[in-house]
């Protein structure tokens, strides 16, 4: 990964070189130059850049651009080898195949004291075929209670994460069924956003948030832990917490009652499928507010007490992001359970139907403009990126995490479409043209499937400009978004792989695009156009330098004012004539992202 300061991720920013350790030991130079601290003084000082610590963020591995964020990027582009719990995480067993999802009715009440949860997941399913065994997961760090079917206790087996569930009777194909798994235990705090951690606002109040799309939903409650099986009927979330908290949840607020006991009880209806990374917890002293109807989707946001204000401001860009994704795909996907913006301790998260907000009520990236041509402070980088997954990455969702650029590559495309909607083409260009230096290509896109390898970050940004390559082979802009429209709607609330997405193209368009999509997304380097100059200088050859032997995509040449489109292949060399100078011979490398080569030749 190059520095992170010319590649900031979807993950954040550099650290603040002056965060409390460093200010801290300046403070201690400057009047103990010595070294010799009142032991008193000492111990204040490290409580006060401790409790700092704490409540600025989760921690400094959470912080954007902090040296664990920096490493963190680095193995993204480091292929690691599965472990026992990836491979059985990753496959689509047999005992995943054998059944359909059809609801969750997730059941949990959460101590911040104990840091502990408590409750019970019921899991409906129909059978696809005649069977005695599913599959089902939740980390081995929580306690399984009990698993039963009809209140009656069933057997099973543990192996890493999987929860193999044996019926004392064959189950039969095309019948439904309800097991339920009650659990408990201490959620442990890991990965880039904590997955499920226990904290504290500025005020001293619990704050409690689940993020982990990384390390999978199963760390913190029972589910068919993959990505290619949604509960097609939704799912319920009944969630209890100490009074004077409100938990925010996915779906359609339904309402919340005094148990009496020091809890309220909080009730979410989620109506659409739904991914297991998506459901959350965000558990606080939350402020909430809401704003007119955008057309027939609810907006509620949600913000602590001290920020409710900048929240009102910040969060007024809303309705020009609904605006522009659904000029350009449609209709916001999850009318019946609205739209939520909710503040949380780190950067964001495209939660469905519950965005998480920690972008500081700034605009760009933490107020920095992170593809650093002069666009991105025009707007919330948060807002419109984690939102834009509700069209990619919540209403399509990607079967194998191995296809993740469905989600990452298509939402990173959509900010740019949301810049030209606001700005115009040629800002997007330009903000296109910013993502160019955050692409690595040092591994392909799409890892190995069924292992639950994670993809470069490449998916993010080299998925996008792939994107726009693709617009610029089609050539017609209405078409082209008539193009994009369709087919966001022909797989809306699907799970989807690459290879539906290249058999679609191909259909829609008549042309054979499968070089193009595995070039881009199978192998490391991008397309290289070469370009050989005769001693005469009259005219120019030309060829690619690909993987794909088929590889065969237009591209624009020469003038700029004027471009002339060729059709250069692998296999041969082709000619066309050369009307001015060499030094005035351009590639349109704004509109493919291509790279160049001049090949030198005998008597040059």
């Amino acid at each position: 990964m190059g520095k992170p300061e010319q590649t900031p991720t979807r993950w954040g920013l550099p650290f603040p070189r002056s965060g409390p350790k460093s200010l801290l030991q300046r403070t201690l130079n400057q009047k103990y130059p010595g070294g010799r601290v009142p032991g008193t003084l000492l111990l204040a000082l490290l409580l006060t850049a401790t409790t700092h610590a704490q409540t600025s963020a989760q921690s400094a591995t959470t912080t954007p651009g902090s040296q664990a964020d920096q490493q963190r990027v680095q193995k993204l582009d480091t292929l690691k080898s599965p472990s026992k719990d990836d491979l059985l995480r990753g496959a689509y067993g047999p005992f995943r195949a054998n059944n359909d999802l059809l609801s969750y009715a997730l059941k949990l009440r959460v101590d911040p004291e104990a840091h502990f949860i408590k409750g019970t997941n019921t899991v409906r399913f129909r059978m696809l075929q005649d069977g005695d065994r599913i599959q089902l997961d939740l980390t081995p760090e929580l306690t399984i209670d009990s698993i039963t079917l009809n209140s009656k206790p069933l057997n099973y087996t543990r192996e890493e994460r999987a929860i193999y569930i044996d019926f004392p009777e064959p189950l039969h194909k095309d019948q439904t069924y309800a097991v339920a798994i009650a659990y408990s235990g201490h959620p442990v705090k890991q990965g880039r956003f904590g997955c499920f951690t226990f904290n504290h606002d500025a005020a001293g109040k619990p704050w409690i948030t689940t993020a982990c799309e990384e390390e999978g939903a199963s760390t913190w409650w029972p589910n068919k832990d993959q990505w290619r099986d949604e509960p097609q009927e939704g799912m319920t979330l009944t969630i209890q917490v100490p009074n004077g908290l409100t938990d925010v949840s996915n779906g359609r607020f339904e309402g919340s009652q005094d148990l009496g006991d020091g809890y309220t009880e909080w009730r979410w209806h989620v109506h659409y499928p739904i991914n297991n990374y998506d459901v959350a917890l965000n558990i606080g002293n939350y402020g909430h507010f809401t704003a007119p109807k955008h057309g027939e989707t609810t907006l509620d946001y949600y913000a602590l007490p001290e920020d409710l204000d900048k929240a009102k401001l910040q969060f007024g860009q809303v309705p020009e992001m609904l605006d522009a994704y659904e000029h350009y795909f449609g209709e916001y996907p999850f009318d019946e359970d609205g739209y939520k913006l909710i503040e949380v301790p780190y950067a964001g998260m495209e939660h469905q139907s519950a965005v998480a907000y920690g972008n500081h009520f700034t605009n760009g990236y933490y107020g920095r403009d992170w593809t650093g041509v002069g666009i991105s402070l025009k707007f919330d980088f948060i807002i419109i990126h984690e939102s834009g997954h509700e069209w990619f990455g919540n209403a399509i969702t990607a079967q194998d995490r191995a296809d993740m650029w469905i989600h990452e590559g298509w939402t990173t495309y959509l900010e740019t479409l949301y810049v030209e909607y606001r700005w115009g083409r040629a800002d997007a260009l330009r903000y296109t043209d910013g993502l160019k230096p955050k692409v690595q290509n040092q591994r392909p896109i799409i890892p190995p499937y069924n292992t639950n390898a994670e993809p470069p970050q490449d998916q993010y940004f080299k998925g996008a400009l792939m994107i726009n390559t693709l617009r610029s082979v089609i050539n017609d802009d209405p078409k082209w978004f008539a193009d994009i429209h369709d087919f966001y709607q022909a797989f809306k609330y699907q799970t989807i792989t690459t290879d539906q997405v290249i058999a679609w193209w191909n259909a829609r368009t008549g042309l054979n695009l499968t070089p193009f999509f595995n070039q881009y997304l199978r192998h490391a380097d991008i397309p290289r156009l070469e370009l050989r100059f005769p001693p005469d200088r009259k005219s120019v050859h030309y060829r690619w330098n690909a993987d794909e032997p088929a590889f065969a995509m237009p591209v624009n040449v020469g003038d700029p004012q004027h471009w002339t489109r060729i059709s250069p292949v692998t296999s041969e060399w082709r000619t066309m004539p050369l009307s001015g100078s060499i030094e005035d011979f351009k590639v349109d490398t704004d509109h493919f992202f291509v790279g160049t080569k001049e090949i030198m030749q005998a008597g040059q």
